[in-house]
């Protein structure tokens, strides 16, 4: 809630007879902690981009994709939905619109999300675009991964662009591999896909063997991709660790598999497919993730939340275990922060290939 630090007469006349335009500001009465969800169910996929001091949060449901934006990501619930992109009636894109994510490359703004016309086998990545986050955002084409693709996400390396998603390795459902390729533009893949990783250790199969939805954290010069393993409808879905040990990112070899390093508890079943969001000065990092409500197979109970993590003496990050939704947590430092000093939650530096 936003308060008045004086009362207003309503003809723009201030106290002491100045008169000007009133700027609100937060009180010192505002809440200082939240609980979980930061989103109820049905949400799921969190994912934000912190833009020009707001967290914009891309959502998907059958009816389109939509962004919401608040200067605090844990206030998201009471940020109203803004329109981006309505999916066409029948076509190629037309259904089942999977984990938007809304990126900035190159002075404009892009939307990855994975879609089909009806039929899963035919899920792809595809790409909106626009210049501004007012929009309008168009559709712009489909990324060729060479097969079935869902959960697409993008991440700069040593002056390139990269591209990493979740994929069948055939073309019949049963197991879901996480593949990797470089990219030429924000709307192109260079050179054929590489298989990152495969699911198999036992945490990654329970339900089926399953990895997906992939994320990218960079700190203090090391890269990390977390991701999600298992089925996404049972309670074990968890994540897993990918870090980076040697140069060369195309090549499997250079990451080092670990899991599951965030999992179900008593109070937490079904905890995955995360996003990450830092505060503008940089010194909090938190985990926004969805869980289930309920040990019950299925979708439906999946709500966002949010908490804080560490990272370890050797640079790795440390999620701890999910917090409960009764637990009162400190709210991000981000609501008095100054404007100016706002830094993106991803820097994406400047490209040695022109895009």
């Amino acid at each position: 809630m936003e308060h008045r630090a004086f009362s207003y007469t309503g003809d723009g006349t201030l106290p002491g007879g100045r008169r000007g335009t009133l700027a609100p500001f937060r009180s010192a009465l505002a809440p200082q902690t939240f609980l979980n969800p930061i989103l109820p169910a049905p949400a799921q996929d969190p994912h934000v981009l912190f833009h020009d001091g707001l967290y914009h949060y891309c959502e998907s449901t059958p009816a389109g994709i939509f962004l919401r934006s608040a200067a605090n990501f844990v206030d998201l619930a009471r940020a109203p939905r803004r329109w981006v992109w309505t999916p066409p009636a029948r076509g190629l894109m037309a259904k089942n619109l999977w984990a938007p994510e809304l990126h900035q490359l190159d002075g404009r703004f892009y939307i990855y999300f994975a879609a089909d016309d009806g039929r899963n086998a035919n899920h792809r990545m595809w790409v909106l675009s626009a210049s501004d986050l007012g929009g309008p955002f168009l559709l712009v084409g489909q990324l060729e991964t060479g097969g079935w693709a869902i959960d697409g996400t993008v991440f700069p390396l040593h002056g390139e662009r990269y591209f990493v998603w979740s994929g069948w390795p055939g073309r019949r459902n049963g197991q879901q591999n996480l593949y990797l390729a470089r990219m030429r533009s924000p709307l192109a893949l260079e050179g054929p896909r590489v298989l990152l990783t495969t699911p198999d250790q036992p945490w990654e199969r329970r339900g089926l063997p399953l990895c997906e939805g992939p994320q990218v954290l960079q700190h203090h010069g090391r890269t990390f991709l977390v991701y999600s393993a298992s089925g996404s409808w049972t309670e074990d879905y968890c994540l897993g660790l990918l870090s980076l040990e040697g140069f060369d990112v195309l090549d499997p070899r250079s990451w080092r598999k670990r899991g599951p390093v965030f999992h179900k508890t008593a109070h937490a079943w079904g905890v995955g497919h995360c996003g990450f969001a830092t505060t503008p000065d940089g010194n909090e990092h938190w985990l926004l993730y969805h869980a289930k409500t309920s040990r019950q197979p299925g979708w439906i109970d999946r709500e966002v939340r949010a908490q804080r993590f560490t990272w370890s003496s050797v640079g790795e990050p440390v999620f701890g275990e999910p917090v409960a939704r009764t637990l009162a947590q400190p709210r991000p430092a981000v609501d008095l922060a100054p404007r100016a000093e706002a830094r993106p939650v991803v820097n994406f530096p400047p490209l040695a290939r022109s895009a």
